[in-house]
């Protein structure tokens, strides 16, 4: 039987794990593990509970910089390592994390407060992109063109660019350093990572079992503590040159000036405001069913999740009811317990669900359910339907990212596809209809980098995962996901 969320709580964080050595207090720089040079820490707390986890390294920009001389010093040897040795390190390292995918699950769940079934999932994910990249680690091949000179040979070559730093996100803590490092380093780069300073316990996690693996010294580094400490120095630091960041559009746009120094490879996957259509002809039933995941998945803390609902006037009534019936049903709680919905990360998540309500109130909205905290602790809200939502709300004009929903009612196709497109950003859009040429309209009609038809769930490690406009540059995955890793040579030889 699992333990209890008040079971946990009486638990030390290592009494937690069938294997306490995935827990450390330091950061993993040059395959040590660190201190830093000041000795200071920050507190790892988990929302559900608001209890201290542990502590963790708070590292300064100099040991930021010991990490980057880590990964240049690195460089050299894993760069020119046969493709088939980076590959075999990166399928260890994928097993791993499979054979120890409820112990990294369980870390998640107590400093991210997703539910536990929530959390194995993106354990399973994070690993898939190292089972990809080990193979295509093996593909990049050097390309014969045909030559346009009589007297030469012409050759294409595709070469690492060097070290890459990474800084993720605390909503998804390990996904997030998977999918760029396993592109990263099976195109030869060396890393430096950053994971958010709220979830630092998932990357450590990582960077132990990258040890067992038999990554080399100074191939993956981890150094945690405050963003503002340690990533501005990597920008500034010409032997970092490429930078791969997942967050929000306001800190992409700080690091897209910062980056303009040294002219980095940038891949940026920042914000979402995603649609949510249904027309008529859809299959109602299914629609309610896939709003429900595209909405609370992850609590609502998901770039991909949809923000904005909108539903054809014929079918709205019906389908504000049963999305409303089923969205009261969700169960709320701590992670531990797998509840539908668990705490949202901090106090300001919380304070923008309630600024959103109380402004889609104000402009006419209806309250269909939830619309306050929950009463099991301060970081919890209530999953939250808002109907008849106005396009001058400011839910309708910003990502929430928690669990409330709002929708409003469309008359025709053309309206419906300019509502969708009436946004800066452009990660991903969902449609429901049963109409193939409806289906294929939207989907050349809409300004989005990803778009799923009559399903939710779209993401994995072969397709590339990006956004159009504000929502970012580049894209992860796929075999597109190691270009920013990778420089082109173009050589041409003298047959003579």
């Amino acid at each position: 039987m699992e333990e209890t969320a008040t079971q946990l709580s009486q638990l030390s964080l290592a009494d937690h794990l069938q294997d306490p050595k995935l827990i450390r207090e330091f950061s993993y720089v040059g395959g040590q593990w660190v201190a830093g040079t000041n000795g200071r820490t920050c507190a790892v707390l988990d929302p559900a509970s608001g209890q201290t986890l542990g502590h963790v390294a708070s590292l300064e920009a100099e040991d930021g910089v010991r990490a980057v001389d880590a990964a240049d010093n690195a460089f050299a040897a894993w760069s020119h390592m046969l493709p088939q040795g980076r590959s075999a390190c990166l399928r260890r390292w994928f097993e791993l994390i499979l054979s120890h995918k409820n112990d990294l699950a369980m870390l998640m769940t107590l400093e991210q407060g997703k539910p536990l079934s929530e959390a194995r999932g993106e354990i399973d994910y994070a690993a898939s992109f190292l089972e990809f990249y080990a193979e295509e680690a093996k593909r990049p091949n050097i390309e014969g063109v045909t030559s346009h000179l009589a007297d030469a040979e012409v050759e294409v070559w595709r070469e690492p660019v060097g070290v890459a730093a990474l800084v993720t996100p605390w909503n998804f803590p390990s996904a997030m350093i998977t999918r760029k490092a396993a592109a990263a380093l099976a195109a030869g780069c060396t890393t430096v990572v950053h994971p958010s300073h709220e979830t630092p316990y998932s990357a450590i996690a990582l960077a132990e079992l990258s040890e067992r693996a038999g990554i080399p010294a100074g191939v993956f580094n981890v150094v945690t503590g405050r963003a503002s400490s340690i990533v501005p120095a990597w920008m500034a630091d010409s032997r970092v040159r490429a930078l791969s960041f997942t967050g929000s559009t306001t800190v992409g746009k700080l690091l897209y000036r910062q980056c303009a120094q040294t002219i980095k490879r940038m891949v940026l996957e920042l914000g979402g405001h995603a649609p949510f259509l249904v027309f008529d002809d859809a299959d109602i039933e299914l629609a309610v069913d896939e709003a429900i995941k595209a909405k609370f998945a992850t609590s609502g803390q998901d770039c991909l999740g949809a923000n904005r609902f909108y539903v054809q006037s014929r079918i709205y009534d019906d389908f504000c009811r049963r999305f409303a019936e089923r969205t009261a049903g969700l169960t709320v709680g701590p992670g531990v317990d797998d509840c539908d919905i668990g705490p949202l990360m901090n106090e300001t998540a919380i304070l923008k669900q309630q600024e959103h309500v109380a402004d889609a109130l104000s402009r006419g909205s209806r309250l269909l359910t939830g619309g306050a905290v929950h009463d099991q602790g301060p970081l919890f809200f209530q999953p939250t339907v808002l109907a008849d939502t106005p396009d001058t709300a400011m839910i309708m004009r910003e990502e929430t990212f928690g669990p409330v929903a709002a929708i409003a009612a469309f008359e025709t196709e053309e309206e419906a596809l300019s509502l969708a497109n009436s946004t800066e950003y452009g990660l991903v859009a969902y449609v429901h209809t049963r109409d193939p040429r409806r289906i294929y309209r939207a989907s050349r009609a809409l300004q989005f980098g990803m778009v799923a038809i009559n399903r939710t769930k779209v993401t994995g490690a072969p397709i590339p995962f990006g956004g159009m406009k504000q929502s970012g540059l580049g894209r992860e995955g796929a075999r597109l996901g190691m270009e920013a890793f990778m420089d082109v040579k173009y050589v041409c030889r003298d047959w003579n």
